[in-house]
């Protein structure tokens, strides 16, 4: 099974990986296609096949070979078991800035999983890759997620109304943000 090579594999707390995907992780696609908001905000195909799987798989191997960022999966040490995925997206990185997304699968929520695993990249992010700012954007409505968000040690800056397209409509986003100068209680940073 071929991953791309230029993401790093990161441990991260409560027993968690980070690695690159993986055409073994078709699973997890497959149940992330079945969810009603993953595919509005992603390209995980609405629609499941093994074909439209392994694309998305692909596409998330040339979103690190072509340098726009790191998809990594989120696996769990203990089975192996992958159970979402974060990525690093660079488009903005010359102006000091990199945006982070996330998603978990629906049997891995309401664990911590995604704020351990976010937590991880920002850490990397920061420490190795020297970003001065991570910001990542939440609907108002998704209370875990914008505490995922807090966990990992990212700020709530604002609402940016009308900010991104979901689905068929324009959505407000919050604007969270985490600095290379932040102090995070229990990160290490």
């Amino acid at each position: 099974m071929t991953a791309a090579v230029d993401v790093p594999r990161l441990a991260a707390d409560g027993g968690l990986v980070l690695r690159g995907w993986e055409l073994g992780d078709l699973p997890l696609v497959e149940e992330a296609s079945g969810d009603g908001y993953i595919p509005l905000i992603t390209t995980v195909p609405p629609v499941y096949s093994q074909a439209e799987g392994e694309a998305f798989v692909r596409r998330q191997w040339r979103r690190t070979a072509t340098g726009v960022g790191y998809p990594f999966v989120i696996e769990r040490v203990a089975d192996a078991r992958p159970l979402g995925t974060v990525g690093l997206w660079l488009r903005e990185v010359g102006e000091g800035r990199a945006t982070l997304g996330y998603w978990l699968a629906g049997s891995a929520r309401g664990r911590g999983v995604a704020a351990d695993a976010l937590r991880a990249v920002s850490r990397w992010a920061l420490e190795e890759l020297r970003i001065p700012r991570l910001q990542l954007y939440v609907e108002p409505w998704n209370t875990a997620s914008r505490r995922t968000a807090e966990r990992a040690g990212f700020r709530s800056e604002g609402v940016l109304r009308g900010w991104q397209q979901v689905g068929a409509e324009r959505r407000d986003m919050i604007m969270y943000a985490r600095r290379s100068t932040d102090e995070v209680p229990g990160d290490g940073s």
